[in-house]
């Protein structure tokens, strides 16, 4: 195996991980659109206009520095993350009464 191939695999593994931090990001962003405004509160979280901001602002940023391991990229990814685990089944509960 020649050194371009380890860059090659390097570049490809890197690829992969912005996808899926890209995919990640886009989910819990059309998410949080399509969840009523009053059960964020309701659940006791932040409110919609909060999420959808801090969401939209990752996804953009993704779109546009293309690096997972950006500050910036990072940071949306643990947005993106803690709405999903935290935010995401507390209003998806609310929702389904």
């Amino acid at each position: 195996m020649s050194v371009i191939d380890l860059f090659a695999v390097q570049t490809n593994i890197m690829l992969l991980l912005t996808l899926v931090l890209f995919v990640c990001k886009a989910v819990a962003f059309v998410d949080a659109v399509t969840r009523p405004e009053a059960v964020f509160v309701a659940g006791g979280k932040q409110t919609k206009a909060f999420w959808l901001l801090i969401l939209g602002l990752a996804v953009v940023a993704n779109m546009l520095i293309w690096s997972p391991l950006g500050f910036i990229n990072l940071i949306g990814t643990v947005a993106a993350l803690v709405y999903l685990a935290d935010v995401r089944p507390t209003v998806r509960s609310l929702t389904r009464r």
